[in-house]
């Protein structure tokens, strides 16, 4: 018997990704049970490679399986202009010796949530695709979730992919809706959130001056996008998913949480893909969605460097 919270983590690694997935790697209180991949950042073959490939360097033994490798209903673009078209940055790295599990993520998460029910935190950092369908071929699944962080939206629609809507619920807002409407409690953090967490570059390159062969590897597949942020952004670098992965492993460093209704916009020439927040709650739906809003800058930053310099246990 163990104490730690079991963890699953669906993910289309992407950059930032892998940061995250540093970040669980790292922490002792949970028990990474799997990764369920989708398409998202880039497509399925390079996001899977890229899970497999993480684990590898991180000297980590957790399956990965293949889900999603296309939004449900409407195709959509990738960002590979941010992540490098294979989602490492281009590096050119040797692929990993192992292999992806035979099981589809859907069904892993289905089997997974049985497995472990009622203790269950699934967090999402990417395009919600395989938990639509994991909740269309058992509308049960949220029973058995103890927690659900979705890395998504831009709650006051200042979106970083329109000018409405974040990249993961844009990607496939028909999945997004499903899954937002299934789920009677949801923790969501979200872009606007990541962009008041943003990382200074001068001291992210300050944490790579280690000997760990995470953070060596991380320096390199980083490079591309932490560029691209300066070139776009200015002083700082915004890590989504790692900010996510914050809320998820240590959420009591959130200090101010709002809970609202949340809904998808599935139409609209300039809002597909929005996350409507209906922050004064004239609809009168349940506040679905706890929203951080703000977190402990100093414990995320802590968190993001203990990740970077650790060892293989």
């Amino acid at each position: 018997m163990t104490d730690r919270i079991p963890l699953l983590i669906d993910t289309d690694p992407g950059v930032d990704d892998a940061l995250a997935l540093l970040m669980a790697f790292n922490d002792p209180r949970h028990e990474l049970v799997g990764l369920t991949i989708a398409a998202g950042n880039v497509g399925l073959k390079h996001t899977v490679a890229n899970a497999l490939k993480l684990c590898e360097v991180a000297g980590v033994d957790v399956p990965v399986f293949a889900g999603a490798d296309a939004p449900l209903l409407h195709p959509s673009p990738d960002a590979g202009y941010v992540h490098g078209q294979d989602g490492f940055g281009d590096v050119g790295y040797e692929a990993a010796k192992r292999k992806v599990e035979a099981e589809h993520a859907a069904l892993a998460i289905i089997r997974l949530s049985h497995e472990h029910a009622g203790k269950l935190l699934l967090v999402a950092l990417g395009p919600l695709t395989n938990v639509a369908l994991a909740l269309k071929l058992d509308p049960t699944l949220p029973q058995r979730i103890a927690r659900l962080v979705v890395m998504g939206g831009a709650v006051t629609c200042q979106g970083n992919i329109t000018p409405a809507a974040e990249f993961n619920i844009y990607f496939d807002p028909e999945a997004a809706h499903i899954v937002f409407e299934a789920f009677e409690h949801l923790d969501l953090a979200d872009w606007e959130a990541v962009v008041a967490h943003g990382l200074l570059h001068d001291r992210v390159v300050g944490w790579f001056k280690t000997d760990s062969a995470r953070g060596q590897f991380y320096e390199r597949i980083s490079e591309k996008t932490r560029m691209w942020s300066i070139d776009r952004r200015g002083d700082h670098w915004h890590a989504a998913d790692a900010l996510a992965m914050a809320f998820a492993l240590e959420p009591e460093g959130a200090l101010d949480v709002q809970s609202r209704p949340v809904s998808i916009e599935l139409d609209g020439t300039h809002s597909r893909g929005a996350t409507v927040v209906d922050w004064r709650r004239q609809e009168g739906k349940p506040d679905k969605a706890a929203i951080l809003m703000k977190y402990d800058q100093q414990r995320f930053e802590n968190l993001i460097q203990a990740a970077l310099s650790a060892s293989p246990a």
